[in-house]
Parts: structure tokens; C-alpha cells; sequence
């Protein structure tokens, strides 16, 4: 494989469809990964580049398994990103025990045991290479409603940037993640929905909100997050490590 190769989770829509796309633009080939097979195949067909295979980020044994297969097939793994990640907007108090531990299990563990195979591979083939996670907004404040075990578990992928970045830096492994805003996905329109029926307004109003709240006045879109990721994997973000790149148009500021 004389393309650079980059892996992509939860690459079968949203923001995930979005940066395998992107990287795919720009000259990679792609393994788009996803629970959902057919939609990372739908994906993959629509690039030059690019093959689809299926992954559940929460089995440790699955993510080392997909990424030493990527290696074994192509020689190479240049990028990985960690993109798989779930929500449910809920009350605090209403939170559950097995809510809270599946928030976890995909939005950090699955970076976790994802990130660690990337890792072990890049070592291994002497590759300096990047790795990006996607965060969140909600990373770098509490001040998020009906999303705390999400908050809890975004948080966590902040910390975890860090440590692999710091460790994985001798190797010339760089580790950042992007903090998306209020981006037009389906997972952002099941939260208008959920979030406007907890405050007992419409789903527009909640859109609005949320507009009001973005300087740039608007909706974020997944190709806004795309190209952030795909600079971070480039080599003109070649003394960048450690960093969470805030990227929602002024919601958050930091």
C-alpha cells in the first residue's frame, strides 16, 4: 500500500462519514469501522480509497483484532481516529447505573482500547504517526443539560489525550482530539428531540437556542470537524500533541 492508511470509528454517518471522507479527499486510503456494517459500506463506496469493516469499540480483543488485520493486509497504519460515540439526554437524577456504564464503555473505553491497538501498531512499524478523539464541547464544561454522564465521559477522553500524547510522544506518536459544538447530525437531532421534551418546549425553540448560543450563527456541520481532524493528522500540525482543539463556532470558549 503506497497510500498512507487511516482508520476511522463510527465512520457509517455523522461526523465519523464525514472525516473518512475528508481524509479520503486528501489522498488516504480508508478503513471506515462501525457497529453498523452496511452503512460504513455505503461510505466506503462513495470513495476512491476505502474499505469497511465492522467493529464494536467496547471489545478490547475486536480493536486489536481489526487494526492488526489493517496492518497485516497494508503494511502501514499512518492515522487513526476515534469516533464512535453514543448520547442519551436524560436528568441527572434519572440517570441509570447501565446508562451511565454504557456512556463509558463506547465514548471512553472504546477510544481507550481503540487508541491502545493504534498504538501497539504504530510502535511496532516504527510509524510516527497520529491519533485523533473526538471529544466534545461538553468535554470542557458542565454546563451542559441532561448530558452529565455524557459530560463525565467526554472529560475523561480530555485526560486520556493527554496521557497517550505524553507517553506515546518518544515514538513520535502525536495524540489531540476536537471538541465538536451543536453539529447537524442524526444524533443531534434525536438530542433536540429528547432535550426539548425535558424542558417542555419544541424542538425548534431548542434549535434556536442553540444557534443563539454559536457566535457564528449557525448549526456546525460534520464537515466543519472533518477538516480540523484532517489538519491535526497532517503534517502541518507536526508540533501539536496533547491538545483538545475546540471546534463550535464560539459556543465555548476556552
Amino acid at each position: 500500500m503506497t497510500k498512507p492508511v487511516a482508520g476511522v470509528t463510527g465512520a457509517g454517518s455523522g461526523i465519523g462519514a464525514a472525516i473518512a471522507t475528508e481524509l479520503g479527499r486528501r489522498g488516504y486510503h480508508v478503513v471506515l469501522s462501525d457497529i453498523d456494517l452496511a452503512s460504513a459500506e455505503r461510505v466506503a463506496s462513495t470513495l476512491e480509497s476505502a474499505q469497511a469493516l465492522a467493529l464494536d469499540v467496547t471489545d478490547a480483543a475486536a480493536c486489536e483484532a481489526l487494526v492488526g488485520g489493517v496492518v497485516q493486509e497494508h503494511g502501514r497504519l499512518d492515522v487513526w481516529v476515534s469516533n464512535a460515540g453514543i448520547s442519551k439526554m436524560q436528568r441527572f437524577v434519572d440517570i441509570s447505573s447501565s446508562d451511565l456504564k454504557r456512556n463509558f464503555e463506547v465514548n471512553t473505553f472504546g477510544v481507550f482500547y481503540c487508541g491502545q491497538a493504534a498504538a501497539r501498531a504504530m510502535i511496532a512499524l516504527g510509524t510516527r504517526g497520529s491519533i485523533v478523539n473526538t471529544a466534545s464541547m461538553a468535554a470542557k464544561q458542565g454546563g451542559v443539560p441532561f448530558l452529565a454522564d455524557y459530560v463525565a465521559s467526554k472529560f475523561a477522553v480530555l485526560g486520556l489525550t493527554q496521557a497517550m500524547a505524553y507517553e506515546l510522544a518518544p515514538f513520535g506518536i502525536r495524540v489531540n482530539s476536537v471538541c465538536p459544538g451543536f453539529v447537524a447530525t442524526a444524533m443531534q437531532t434525536r438530542e433536540l428531540a429528547w432535550e426539548a421534551e425535558l424542558r417542555g418546549v419544541e424542538p425548534d425553540l431548542v434549535k434556536q437556542m442553540w444557534i443563539d448560543a454559536t457566535p457564528l450563527a449557525r448549526l456546525e456541520t460534520p464537515e466543519d470537524v472533518a477538516k480540523v481532524v484532517a489538519f491535526l493528522a497532517s503534517d502541518d500540525a507536526a508540533f501539536l500533541t496533547g491538545e483538545s482543539i475546540s471546534v463550535n463556532g464560539g459556543a465555548y470558549m476556552d
